[in-house]
């Protein structure tokens, strides 16, 4: 498998006023909001951090989002895929896969791509 290093952060959190201004506060602009408390960030060349409010009773989540060419991209061997590539809401297909240590990774594929 070949990826094109990290896409994006996502950042889950339990207040979206605080979050966006503590991000600001360390150089992050706001490239766009939605209308349910989230939006995305970015200071520089980088990439994104994408947040979004989450409910309280739910465990707030970093999770990176790594970019490939296309869904025919696939991992192997030893990667252990939790998801299949899936069109999302906001225009891209994912994957999800777990690293050893347990962590969720998303792998980000443009929409329509083979």
């Amino acid at each position: 498998m070949t990826t094109e290093g990290i896409e994006a952060v996502l950042l889950e959190t339990h207040n979206w006023g605080k979050t966006a201004k503590f991000l600001q506060e360390l150089g992050f602009e706001v490239e766009f909001e939605t209308d349910h408390n989230s939006g995305q960030f970015r200071n520089g060349d980088g990439p994104c951090v994408f947040v979004a409010e989450v409910p309280l009773a739910r465990q707030p989540r970093t999770q990176l989002v790594v970019k490939v060419a296309g869904t025919h991209n696939r991992p192997g061997g030893e990667v252990d895929i939790v998801t299949e590539f899936e069109q999302t809401h906001y225009g891209t297909q994912e994957m999800t896969v777990r690293d050893p240590d347990g962590r969720l990774w998303s792998l980000q594929a443009p929409a329509g791509q083979q």
